[in-house]
């Protein structure tokens, strides 16, 4: 079994989680089911993902979770572009998250680069 807390990654990607829970908790109330929730599972995840992952016995099922949890970084990434095209998020909410998105984004795809070899 791997440890996840000396994983760059979940570093990263816990940090990503928290944000996004910062940021929707200012959405209107009529999305908290929707976009709300939403980003909110996605956001949770990643990190959920690559600490799941790290359990597995096999490198194919690390790998395996670390590509699901790639998914899920990806889903966000595109639900806080759509919360900014609704008004939701302000632009420098928008760019705090693709700074983290991207931060994140590549050291979780080096990983399963590496892994990958």
């Amino acid at each position: 079994m791997r440890d996840h807390t000396k994983l760059i990654a979940f570093k990263f990607a816990d940090d990503l989680a928290v944000y996004t829970y910062q940021v929707t908790k200012n959405f209107p109330k009529e999305e908290i089911y929707g976009l709300t929730s939403q980003m909110r599972r996605a956001a949770v995840s990643v990190p959920s993902n690559i600490v799941e992952g790290c359990m597995r016995e096999s490198q194919t099922e690390y790998l395996r979770f670390l590509e699901i949890a790639f998914g899920s970084l990806k889903e966000l990434h595109y639900q806080f572009t759509l919360s900014a095209k609704l008004g939701f998020i302000k632009e420098s909410e928008l760019n705090e998250n693709e700074n983290k998105y991207i931060e994140t984004e590549k050291v979780l795809g080096a990983l399963i680069r590496s892994l990958r070899k």
